[in-house]
């Protein structure tokens, strides 16, 4: 589904040499497959990557479809069409509107994590710091959209725990913690929460202390409530040290039987390592 290959090929084209930009160019209706499912139906070349066409586009943007169909966030597509085909309107048309700052860090927070699974990293041509700030500039994001799904827009799809969903989904950190309260900035949601017990933890330290958990799109999911104690499973962003709730994420109601239930899980898991490791190294020690 998501090959090394794919991400060398979507890369070498994320980062072509720049085109010289054309000038005086009006507003076009959107001809990219992948973004006419945006809240926008016009747009104007050449985009911020400086493609001068819409063909031209196209073939950059498509080497992103492995990436978008891990669900790795669900700003990406959002954030690449606003750089691939961005909106285009009269008062707008002299330089046509980038997506904010926050949109880019949300794709990326999500996404990076694994691209780097395959030794690969953001590309430099979708660099989130030259980007504009949501208050302090003029830029597009989802939450500033009303889109045709209006309220089911931030309907949260239920993760069922079981051992394959933990198994297949590879959590970095598993925690047990009390939430004190939701935080909205600039439409960036987190969670404040103070943490119990450490189930699980991998690349970013998590202390028995008060701790933020970033949310990745600027809808609450998965959903969580002020002064309740939850099992919560995530990602972590080691670059940041973040821990991130984003898509296949987990929270339920803390219960001491789901607990021990994921650590029994974790320590299969474990055990299950160690022993493919040891066939491993026997093998070679054959040869």
């Amino acid at each position: 589904m998501f090959s090394q290959k794919l991400y060398i090929s979507f890369l070498a084209l994320a980062c072509l040499v720049r085109i010289p930009r054309a000038t005086g160019a009006a507003c076009e209706p959107i001809r990219i497959p992948m973004c006419k499912s945006m809240p926008w139906n016009m747009t104007k070349m050449p985009n911020h990557l400086h493609h001068s066409t819409q063909a031209n586009a196209v073939l950059a943007i498509e080497q992103f479809e492995g990436l978008l169909g891990t669900a790795c966030s669900p700003d990406l597509l959002f954030f690449l069409c606003a750089m691939y085909a961005p909106i285009c309107t009269i008062d707008f048309q002299h330089d046509p509107i980038k997506p904010c700052k926050s949109v880019c860090e949300k794709a990326k927070c999500g996404c990076e994590p694994i691209m780097k699974r395959y030794n690969h990293t953001w590309p430099e041509s979708l660099a989130c710091e030259d980007l504009p700030v949501y208050d302090r500039g003029v830029c597009i994001s989802p939450e500033a959209i009303v889109k045709a799904e209006g309220p089911d827009r931030c309907k949260c799809k239920t993760v069922r725990l079981a051992r394959q969903t933990y198994s297949k989904n590879n959590y970095n950190y598993v925690i047990r913690a009390r939430v004190k309260e939701i935080r909205t900035r600039n439409h960036d949601l987190s969670a404040i929460v103070e943490v119990k017990d450490i189930l699980k933890s991998s690349l970013v330290n998590i202390p028995r202390d008060v701790v933020t958990l970033y949310y990745n799109s600027g809808c609450l999911c998965p959903e969580l409530v002020a002064n309740e104690e939850y099992i919560i499973m995530g990602y972590e962003n080691e670059e940041r040290s973040r821990l991130l709730l984003i898509e296949g994420s987990i929270a339920q109601k803390w219960k001491d039987k789901t607990g021990r239930k994921v650590k029994r899980w974790d320590q299969l898991l474990r055990e299950q390592s160690k022993g493919n490791s040891g066939r491993s190294n026997s093998r070679r020690s054959r040869h």
